[in-house]
């Protein structure tokens, strides 16, 4: 059977995990937290209950994907481990550190992956001594209904690790899409300067959040409104993101809007918090 590591429990992690799992791999999921574990099994426990409302798996399927799923909080022995997914907090020293840990404890094959969405996998990659089995593979949110991977090459990233990524992606039912190293990639440089000049329209009180997102529903075809996605992406996510983005290209058209730093310094980080553009709180 194959083994994967999932590092990080979280909306991704847990997405992560689930889609692992359900393809018949072995998955530890490791968090620091066992709340936010106990959390990711519940979510990925109801998440299958809509699979199998929907016909997509039996119950038998749902018990079996369960099953698969061990939960930790600290690495465990990571012998025969395939592939180990980082899927933590959008933080460099956090994920630099965790990457620090897998490259010591995880097997001298075994490929080391990032969820980042915008931080430089060569960075991440040099923490390690294994840079040519470091790559990004960026889920989209919700995991296990989006299609999207997006498989980042770094700077030393070999093409049998590249190769093996994209092996493993379609095995999960997933669309792989090769790019190489930049901030942002390419789904959140276009994606995140749309919803920052969203926010700039609500704060120069050009339109409401909801006349925002209509425009470009019914406009341009979006099937969800920018304001109404960073509020599921996590307003923080949004924030770290620009920031990332507005240091490493250095242009000040990646500059976060001072209402996205409000809201986040306010607590208002979107679905995850109950407040953000909308109120999720009824």
């Amino acid at each position: 059977m194959s083994r994967v590591a999932v590092v990080g429990a979280g909306t991704l992690g847990n997405g992560i995990a689930h889609v692992f799992a359900q393809a018949g791999w072995d998955t530890a999921l490791v968090d620091v937290s066992r709340e936010a574990l106990d959390r990711a099994v519940k979510t990925i426990g109801a998440n299958l209950d809509r699979q199998v409302k929907k016909g997509g798996v039996t119950a038998a399927q749902k018990d079996e994907t369960l099953g698969r799923i061990k939960t930790s909080t600290n690495l465990p022995n990571l012998q025969n481990l395939e592939i180990a997914v980082e899927a933590a907090t959008e933080n460099p020293d956090v994920k630099y550190k965790i990457f620090r840990e897998l490259d010591a404890a995880a097997p001298a094959a075994a490929i080391l992956a990032s969820n980042t969405s915008s931080i430089p996998i060569t960075n991440i990659a040099a923490q390690t001594k294994r840079a040519p089995q470091v790559i990004g593979m960026h889920f989209m949110n919700p995991v296990p209904v989006m299609q999207l991977v997006e498989v980042i090459r770094g700077q030393e990233t070999s093409d049998e690790t590249v190769k093996e990524v994209v092996k493993v992606a379609e095995v999960l039912g997933k669309t792989p899409v090769v790019v190489n190293d930049s901030p942002g990639f390419v789904s959140n440089r276009v994606l995140m300067p749309m919803i920052n000049e969203a926010m700039f329209c609500v704060m120069e009180g050009v339109a409401t959040p909801d006349a925002v997102d209509t425009v470009m529903k019914l406009g341009m075809n979006h099937p969800v409104g920018p304001l109404a996605l960073a509020d599921l992406i996590g307003l923080d996510t949004c924030l770290a993101t620009m920031e990332v983005l507005h240091h490493d290209l250095g242009d000040d058209k990646y500059r976060p809007c001072p209402l996205l730093r409000k809201m986040v310094a306010a607590g208002r980080l979107g679905k995850k918090s109950g407040r953000g553009f909308y109120d999720y709180r009824g």
